[in-house]
């Protein structure tokens, strides 16, 4: 895949693929949507959603609330931009563990036509059990399950569509070692590290520091590094890697990818500096 930089939009701030062409006006080299699910669900109870500026960080408990991805497909299909675009997909709710693979096979079959690449998030904190998805044999099962379904939609659509695992960054190294050969067995095309933290040593003295959620911002930026190396090394070069996670500055993009994030994608920085960062980081890099 070819993009037009290297600095991409974060899952989770267009849902519903209703800004695509707004966020793409923007100065990002790519966007990616969703999380998405196949039915449409509310997420979790509000307030769900809690700044804490000090540090340039938000935690959020928002549960996928989404419109289902009928809607997202709708919304992917009418944007007039031709870039790269990828739609992160999940499971509802209601959907027991040990179905999760049905959810994401539902999702994959519909955006398939419509993604550039598509992500399986199994590391959201506010699904309970998604987590779980991120070990031994259910992450075997699961990704073994999305490879073949990925090889069947190959042929029937005439086009290789990469999947990429989203993961968190509360893993140790010997998890990560373990994913990253279960990704490599898999052949799976691609892996984005990481999403929020339950960790919160960096924020618990401040208001709304011991909500409930997942932390992102500046306070993740080490531990989302940390992680990407570990990954780099433990992949050693056989999939790329796309680092996500406190990304704030042009140092911390290029800290990044000097860690061997081959992209970058922002989210709680963009949200707290506006577009402006977007092209300040392209600039640099």
């Amino acid at each position: 895949m070819t993009f037009p930089n290297p600095v991409g939009l974060a899952a989770g701030l267009d849902k519903n693929g209703e800004c695509i062409d707004a966020f793409a006006s923007m100065g990002f080299g790519f966007v990616e949507v969703g999380t998405v699910t196949p039915k449409g669900q509310p997420g979790n109870p509000k307030p769900r959603l809690f700044r804490l500026p000090e540090k340039g960080a938000i935690i959020n408990r928002m549960g996928f609330n989404n419109l289902g991805v009928d809607h997202l497909v709708r919304q992917v299909k009418n944007a007039r931009y031709n870039g790269p675009i990828g739609i992160n997909i999940g499971k509802n709710k209601d959907t027991a563990e040990d179905h999760a693979l049905d959810d994401y096979l539902h999702c994959l079959t519909k955006v398939y036509p419509y993604a550039s690449y598509v992500t399986v998030n199994i590391s959201s904190p506010n699904t309970p059990g998604l987590r779980n998805l991120q070990y031994g044999e259910a992450l075997d099962g699961l990704l073994t399950g999305l490879k073949t379904a990925q090889e069947k939609l190959c042929q029937t659509h005439g086009k290789y569509v990469p999947l990429f695992i989203k993961i968190a960054p509360d893993l140790n190294g010997e998890e990560i070692d373990s994913i990253a050969r279960s990704l490599i067995n898999s052949k799976m095309d691609g892996v984005i590290a990481t999403n929020t933290t339950l960790s919160r040593d960096a924020v618990q003295h401040l208001k709304h520091g011991n909500e409930a959620g997942g932390l992102s911002g500046e306070v993740l930026t080490q531990m989302s590094l940390e992680v990407t190396q570990k990954l780099a090394k433990a992949l050693d070069r056989a999939i790329p890697i796309i680092g996500v996670g406190g990304i704030h500055d042009v140092q911390s993009a290029k800290d990044r990818l000097a860690a061997g994030a081959s992209l970058i994608q922002v989210y709680s920085a963009f949200i707290y500096q506006g577009p402006s960062l977007v092209q300040k980081i392209v600039n640099q890099l």
